[in-house]
């Protein structure tokens, strides 16, 4: 949420209200996962990180390196973290103990 300010794209409108927006988005969604776990939030933050790693292609900014890359790799470590979440939720190993 913070990149168009920290990566100085403010000025191009579109990718700076994708950030805004899909940043917002996922810290209202990890803030609901603070308060109370629930699968679907998870699956929401993979949703808008695979969102928000291909919006700058389908929104038309790919040729803005500052704010083609910040969306593309602070999405990817949410996304993953998701997938991640959500696999060891559904695969943890059975206690023995």
């Amino acid at each position: 949420m913070l990149t168009p300010w920290v990566f100085g794209f403010t000025g191009e409108a579109t990718a700076a209200w994708n950030a805004w927006i899909v940043g917002a988005l996922m810290a209202l969604v990890a803030i609901g996962a603070l308060v109370a776990f629930a699968e679907w939030e998870e699956w929401a933050n993979g949703v808008l990180g695979v969102w928000a790693i291909i919006s700058p292609w389908i929104l038309g900014f790919s040729g803005i390196t500052a704010a083609m890359a910040s969306h593309v790799v602070i999405s990817l470590i949410v996304a993953v973290l998701a997938a991640v979440e959500l696999w060891t939720t559904h695969n943890r190993p059975v206690s023995t103990a």
